[in-house]
């Protein structure tokens, strides 16, 4: 992975969750046979159907990986105890991802040449809770998770994805600093536990036109905050379509020079008419991101919500043809060699 980030621009894959709701599937479809008799509604568990219907996993990555993705995400974006706890589901969150890095896996090795060869990100989320801010608008000192809750967490789910094959981990959609700290501690603590040593990406999601993450820092400080793992690259992604994210692309490209630097917008802003979800074609989208490409801002780019296979289909043609971003000082790379 490292040495194709030197010679061009990486192709992440797009969204997961838009495909699976293009599919309409209905609550017997996600339960399966082996939770038909589930006490609770599991619908909108997409990490459930990694279990129950891992055929459609497979479809989509194969969608995304004949559309010229490099790196596929896992579908665990969902897939820590906190956040299947919301479906009672705490107890399968060692298996999802298990089973969903190694669905990624199979669909990776499944395309791969040794002129393309692909890669598994495995996918760490932010949780539905945050260690930041409070749940009680009345009781601004009340938390609803504890770091300690997080790290555990995010623990298992590491050793879990690596379990599974994964190649990179992806540390994503980060709207709470302290959430991301956790992360990060549980992934150092299983490279040390297991002698492994993955490249890390870890991506933040501005919420707003204040040009901060949810929990209140801007782009440069969020950076700052997370250096000290030494990502190979760390970048920003969903809330914001290309347009409205360049921005803060433009300042992370400057606060962080010697890291390669990752995009992946949604298509836009929502809309309900579409097909997605989102108002922006492959072609509005793709066009876009080149122009991040032309001004040297980005080593990796693909979608998030409301992007498909034609989305990343038309990325992938728009950029293949530019060059990569340079970094601005050698370093970057110590911690995946």
């Amino acid at each position: 992975m490292p040495g194709i980030l030197q010679r061009r621009i990486a192709i992440l894959d797009g969204a997961m969750g838009t495909m699976v709701q293009r599919l309409r599937l209905g609550e017997a479809q996600y339960r399966g046979e082996r939770f038909r008799d589930f006490h609770k509604d599991v619908k909108g568990n997409n990490e459930l159907l990694s279990l129950t219907r891992p055929d459609v996993i497979r479809d989509i990555h194969a969608g995304y990986l004949a559309a010229g993705a490099d790196l596929i995400e896992t579908n665990t974006f969902g897939a820590t105890t906190i956040a299947q706890a919301d479906y009672d589901m705490a107890d399968l969150a060692d298996e999802m991802n298990r089973t969903s890095a190694r669905l990624a896996r199979a669909a990776c090795d499944a395309f791969s040449t040794p002129d393309h060869p692909r890669f598994v990100a495995g996918a760490l989320g932010p949780t539905p809770k945050t260690a930041s801010i409070s749940p009680d608008v009345n009781d601004p000192g009340a938390r609803n998770i504890r770091f300690e809750d997080l790290r555990a967490a995010y623990h298992a789910q590491t050793l879990a994805l690596i379990e599974g094959g994964c190649d990179v981990l992806l540390v994503e959609t980060i709207f709470d600093t302290l959430n991301a700290k956790a992360a990060l501690f549980a992934i150092d603590e299983v490279f040390e536990q297991t002698g492994e040593c993955l490249p890390i990406l870890i991506s933040g999601t501005v919420t707003d036109a204040s040009g901060r993450i949810l929990s209140g820092q801007t782009v440069t400080a969020f950076w700052y905050s997370v250096r000290h793992a030494r990502p190979l690259a760390v970048g920003l992604n969903c809330a914001l379509g290309a347009a409205l994210m360049r921005p803060y692309i433009q300042e992370l490209n400057r606060a962080a020079p010697d890291t390669y630097i990752s995009c992946y917008p949604n298509a836009g802003l929502p809309n309900p008419m579409s097909d997605t979800g989102f108002d922006e074609t492959p072609e509005v989208t793709s066009r876009l991101l080149r122009e991040f490409a032309e001004e040297g801002l980005v080593n990796i780019v693909g979608g998030c919500c409301g992007t498909t296979p034609e989305h990343i289909g038309a990325i992938h043609a728009a950029v293949g043809p530019l060059g990569t971003r340079p970094l601005g000082r050698p370093g970057a790379l110590a911690r995946a060699a």
